[in-house]
């Protein structure tokens, strides 16, 4: 074979799609930070689910057509730094073949070359070790091993383009000291490599079919992206007495999974506390329940919640046009409350669990009537896919404002005023949150070693801007070692934005704590986030 159509190239992609499918669990594993995050396999599946689904719709031969028109599907699902970078890269891919019916084996080398070209201007400062090492070198050693043998099948190119980008994946810990010391290869990279060996499994008649039970999970993930979020189901249960020594975290966690996203499992001796995204709750509880009793019970429909935001901005839409609009990423019924206070109109549900795609940034900002909009995405992880929206609403003037954090989001809210002109207030929002420093409690989910840290599983850890810097079994504890480390001799105020699952009683003995050794104010928000027990801002 010399040549690919759409067709056959229809077919690469849902071998690649169902690779990563079956794999994304393995490719979360890599992540070096052993955090219960919104992981890079997950986000790169559901971006390369979005872009399958419009593929699928297209129904031509035509390569070019149809790699635009994934592209499209890519650009708009993107979810993560990782996700918006695979969307990158097919992005260059369909601008190189978009009048082609069918591509030769020089003019794929040509599209993946493009593709590294359009996703290395995509990042601002492109760090070597990751997803972008792994495109660069394997596109540039094969288009050279295609110029110096151009009559090779469209085979022959493939097993070259996956065997360069293995041997580059290999050698990301030496360019990267974080992956060499926690003993894993880049996590992007990874998954690229994923999608690449489906494309070739499909080329040698082996299509990747999805796994038992990866099939379900894989309709879920695309039924959140059309059906809008689901169930937000959380429990907690109490193992029944001869339980435990039946029970398996693994089982648990692989049952959940099979029904939704965004999944939380952590055990605590005869107490297993569950968080998931799920279009079917009732399935989640009786799994649940074969445990042991409920001790705690919560199911929030957020499909409803998301139409109800839509249903406000539909109606913000007839009012009168205003100068200002800020849209702020969050997660928690207290964060959200608290943006909403301080002028953020417009809240895009995310965060940590889940980050929201371009395309929610898209809805969203398309209904809003305002001169200028600004925008938080408040998690270093989202920055990628509000830009993204940002250079696809061009005909808005939208300032993406880099918030990395939840603290450096409402200190930007703080400082906006609606009565000076927008680069003044661009100016005064990037001061606060340059001047903001954020500390986060969250637990482990597995064993490790960072930076000389060693971390065990379940264990609470402290994050200081974006280095673990602390962990300890008892949260309280922490949570001081952390303080230490993020207040200052100048700070002058302290934000203590509470999670889900802890107590008033502990939250302020911590107060007390702060206010009894340290010169600032303290304020106390209820934020009921997930995953982080802790948020703290120090300014």
């Amino acid at each position: 074979m010399k040549t690919i159509n759409g067709d056959t190239f229809l077919r690469m992609l849902e071998s690649g799609a169902n690779n990563l499918t079956n794999k994304h669990n393995e490719i979360n594993a890599l992540n070096v930070f052993p955090v219960p995050d919104g992981d890079t396999g997950t986000n790169m599946n559901l971006t390369f689910t979005s872009g399958l689904n419009d593929a699928r719709k297209v129904m031509t031969s035509h390569i070019g057509q149809l790699s635009k028109t994934l592209s499209r599907g890519l650009l708009m699902g993107a979810r993560g730094n990782s996700g918006v970078i695979l969307s990158q890269i097919f992005r260059g891919f369909a601008q190189s073949v978009e009048d082609k019916h069918e591509v030769t084996v020089p003019e794929l080398a040509e599209a993946f070359v493009n593709g590294r070209t359009v996703a290395y201007k995509a990042v601002m400062r492109p760090v070597e070790g990751t997803i972008l090492t792994v495109l660069r070198e394997s596109a540039e050693a094969t288009k050279f091993y295609v110029d110096a043998n151009p009559e090779i099948t469209v085979i022959e190119f493939f097993e070259k383009l996956v065997a360069e980008a293995n041997d580059s994946l290999d050698y990301t810990p030496e360019l990267l000291p974080v992956l060499k010391e926690v003993g894993v290869v880049d996590s992007g990279g990874k998954g690229y490599v994923t999608v690449l060996e489906g494309f070739l499994a499909e080329l040698k008649d082996q299509p990747i079919q999805l796994l038992d039970g990866a099939e379900v999970e894989h309709t879920a993930a695309t039924d959140f992206e059309h059906d809008e979020f689901g169930y937000c189901t959380e429990f907690i249960v109490k193992l029944n007495d001869d339980a435990p020594a039946a029970y398996s975290e693994d089982i648990l966690r692989a049952e959940l999974e099979a029904i939704g996203n965004s999944l939380v499992v952590v055990t605590d001796e005869d107490i297993v506390k569950v968080h998931v995204h799920t279009l079917t709750p009732g399935n989640a509880l009786n799994i649940g329940q074969k445990y042991g009793e409920f001790a705690k019970l919560k199911i929030e429909n957020m499909t409803e919640q998301h139409n109800t935001i839509l249903d406000q901005q539909i109606e913000k839409e007839s009012a009168p046009h205003s100068k200002y609009a800020i849209v702020s990423v969050a997660a928690g019924e207290g964060v959200v409350e608290m943006f909403k206070e301080l002028r953020a109109e417009y809240i895009i549900s995310g965060g940590q669990t889940m980050n929201p795609s371009t395309e929610d940034f898209v809805e969203v900002i398309q209904k809003i009537n305002a001169d200028h909009i600004f925008v938080l995405p408040n998690n270093s992880n989202i920055i990628m896919a509000a830009k993204q929206a940002q250079d696809i609403l061009t005909e808005k003037d939208i300032r993406v404002i880099e918030t990395k954090t939840i603290p450096q989001g409402l200190s930007a809210c703080v400082m906006f005023n609606p009565d000076i002109d927008v680069d003044d207030n661009l100016e005064e929002m990037l001061a606060a949150v340059s001047n903001t420093r954020t500390g986060q409690v969250t637990y482990a989910i597995k064993d490790t070693t960072f930076e000389s840290i060693e971390i065990h599983e379940n264990d609470f850890i402290g994050i200081l801007e974006k280095d673990i810097v602390a962990t300890n079994s008892d949260r309280v504890l922490l949570t001081k070692e952390l303080l230490k480390q993020l207040i200052l001799d100048e700070s002058e105020l302290v934000t203590l934005i509470v999670g889900e699952g802890v107590d008033s009683e502990e939250s302020q003995g911590l107060v007390d704590y702060i206010e009894s050794n340290y010169d600032v104010e303290v304020e106390i928000i209820e934020g009921m986030q997930p995953v982080y027990s802790y948020i703290i801002g120090v300014e």
